[in-house]
């Protein structure tokens, strides 16, 4: 029997409240295990910048291939909400987690530029004929989702990426309005950086806060949301300190006309710390609304 919760939180200052959620089996339960085609977990090098980077794919049990969710992590990315992809591969989706170059053991250096190749890459390799076949990837059922600039990085990817079903952002930072900070205080995105580039390779706090300063109109949600106006986006967003990139984004796509855009608001911190079930029922639902092509 389906367990079904109703989950009401209120926002701090407004009457956002999350809406009731049905809280999947695969959040609470193990599928039944297919002997011949069993759930498992898969090392990949994806070509990249004329190096490999690392991650890891978890691969849904089953023999027909799966709809596939790609997984970006945010700055460093402490939090990689390998729970969450625990989850969503319980639902029956494979789903791809990489680390960007310079980033947790990737080879390279890190640069924000690089993270946006990253993706486009990774999408490439696992649409390729053999490695699709080999973690059982239904390369026209494909969605994209990240955590912090990981939501950044999903976003701009949807707009790059028309065969794409679609992109969920969770507590997205909008890395272009952080250049735009930085024409304005350079030594404060500088400190901000500093704090956030913990396992990055070939960074400082100084040359991260250039590199977001010159990008900063380009990258900003303010230029990306007209480009996701007719995209499928869910944005979940929380009570931190980007709960306003989260709502500047949801309001672009919609001055745009966009009307495929879903939003959630949950009253907790930046990395969701006391609602991972809730998180995990507001994606896992969102991906299985998703249509069987994009």
């Amino acid at each position: 029997m389906r367990l079904t919760v109703l989950i009401f939180v209120a926002a701090f200052s407004s009457a956002y409240v999350f809406a009731t959620q049905r809280v999947p089996d695969a959040i609470i339960s193990d599928p039944p295990p297919d002997a011949k085609f069993p759930a498992r977990m898969e090392v990949i090098h994806v070509p990249s910048g004329g190096v490999q980077i690392n991650g890891v794919v978890y691969v849904a049990s089953g023999s027909a291939p799966h709809p596939t969710f790609v997984l970006f992590h945010g700055l460093p990315g402490n939090e990689k909400n390998l729970d969450l992809a625990q989850a969503v591969r319980r639902a029956g989706w494979t789903v791809v987690t990489v680390n960007y170059r310079g980033s947790w053991g990737s080879p390279g250096n890190y640069r924000f530029a690089q993270n946006l190749e990253d993706a486009e890459a990774t999408l490439a390799f696992i649409r390729s004929p053999e490695n699709a076949k080999h973690l059982s990837i239904d390369v026209g059922r494909i969605a994209i989702g990240g955590h912090s600039m990981g939501g950044w990085v999903a976003a701009e990817t949807l707009a790059r990426e028309p065969n794409v079903l679609g992109a969920v952002t969770i507590s997205a930072g909008d890395i272009g309005a952080l250049g735009l900070r930085a024409q304005q205080n350079r030594a404060a995105v500088v400190a901000l950086m500093n704090d956030n580039r913990e396992s990055l390779v070939g960074v400082t706090g100084e040359s991260m806060a250039d590199e977001v300063m010159v990008h900063g109109k380009e990258w900003s949600f303010g230029t990306l949301g007209p480009k996701l106006n007719s995209r499928r986006l869910l944005v979940l967003y929380s009570n931190d300190f980007v709960k306003a990139d989260s709502i500047e984004l949801i309001k672009e796509v919609k001055a745009a006309g966009g009307t495929t855009i879903a939003e959630d608001y949950v009253a907790t911190d930046h990395s969701w710390s006391d609602h991972r079930i809730a998180l995990e029922a507001l994606v896992i639902n969102w991906l299985q609304s998703l249509p069987s092509q994009p």
